[in-house]
């Protein structure tokens, strides 16, 4: 069937408005994250100070203030506001995808471009699901830094107009593999921030004098360590079923199942170092830091995998670049 090029220019654009809308909520996130924090702890000391007064015999209707919730309350709107620019330029990522698919009359993900467009939502979504268990709505800037990145160097670099797939992709394995693939690769992009950011709560908790401005802002490093091995005890069954359904089409396209391409190297890397660091949660005398700096690693092959290895490097996956 003909490519529709009208919906693919409303994906096209769809895909930049989103892209938009993140940079805008990522700066509203780092409103929150740099005063909302300040705010909560002149509360706090305003509702010491309120106790200390009744403890002495006070009354205690006169002394609380008024200015403090303002105060708190002006920065956490605004982190609201920026939540509900995440849910929208969410909805707009998905719209990106949808109409890609319309357009090319199959699964939008036969390129390289569409891939990161896909996995890149797949890390925004698991992020709006953490939002709704874990009180981190502070944080969505540290997730949405990487997530900018990557959308920009995708829409750039990668970009791809669409098209139909080569012979090799014309395959049921194409939904398989490459959606266990973006699932995987998506989600991994959250515990790799969670991880960076409890290295940094556990130098402060170890050390007050280190980040004294910065650690105190952040999630206890307990909350941190959930959320990365949540993500991670699920992200990791999928990728290692992308992983293995990647070596049967191997197998069905080029007659072997596995030929150390760049990027099947890249993704075994990934696989090991992430079956590392679940073992190492397993083993109580490397959990913590030991754990979260293994979880690093495991985030930089990701995203190294992710993008810059169809940049840098020729294989059998190459072609997926347009």
């Amino acid at each position: 069937m003909p490519i529709n090029e009208t919906l693919s220019q409303y994906s096209d654009y769809s895909y930049t408005t989103a892209t938009a809308i993140y940079v805008l909520a990522l700066m509203f996130a780092l409103v929150e994250q740099g005063f909302g924090a300040k705010g909560r702890m002149a509360a706090e000391r305003s509702k010491q100070k309120v106790r200390e007064l009744v403890g002495a015999g006070g009354p205690s209707v006169t002394v609380t203030p008024a200015e403090p919730p303002r105060e708190i309350g002006r920065p956490e709107r605004i982190g609201r506001m920026g939540a509900a620019l995440l849910v929208l330029a969410a909805l707009l990522h998905l719209a990106a995808i949808v109409l890609r698919g319309f357009a090319v009359h199959r699964a939008p993900w036969g390129n390289m471009y569409e891939y990161g467009m896909a996995t890149t939502f797949i890390a925004v979504l698991t992020w709006i699901v953490i939002l709704r268990k874990f009180p981190v709505r502070h944080l969505t800037g540290f997730l949405l830094t990487p997530v900018v990145i990557l959308m920009f160097i995708n829409g750039t670099m990668l970009y791809t107009t669409a098209a139909p797939v080569q012979p090799a992709l014309q395959s049921y394995w194409l939904i398989i593999h490459v959606s266990a693939a973006i699932i995987g690769s998506g989600v991994f992009l959250v515990p790799g921030v969670a991880s960076v950011l409890y290295l940094f709560r556990a130098a402060h908790d170890d050390n007050p004098a280190k980040f004294p401005k910065f650690g105190p802002k952040l999630p206890t490093a307990d909350v941190l360590d959930r959320i990365a091995y949540r993500t991670t005890i699920f992200a990791f069954p999928v990728f290692t079923f992308g992983v293995l359904c990647g070596a049967v089409w191997a197998e069905a396209a080029w007659g072997r199942f596995w030929g150390w391409d760049p990027k099947e190297t890249v993704a075994f890397v990934a696989w090991v170092i992430y079956a590392a660091y679940l073992h190492s949660r397993a083993t109580a005398g490397w959990r913590g830091k030991r754990a979260a700096i293994i979880n690093v690693v495991g985030f930089s092959a990701t995203v190294f995998n992710l993008f810059f290895v169809n940049l840098v490097t020729s294989g059998l996956h190459s072609y997926a670049g347009g």
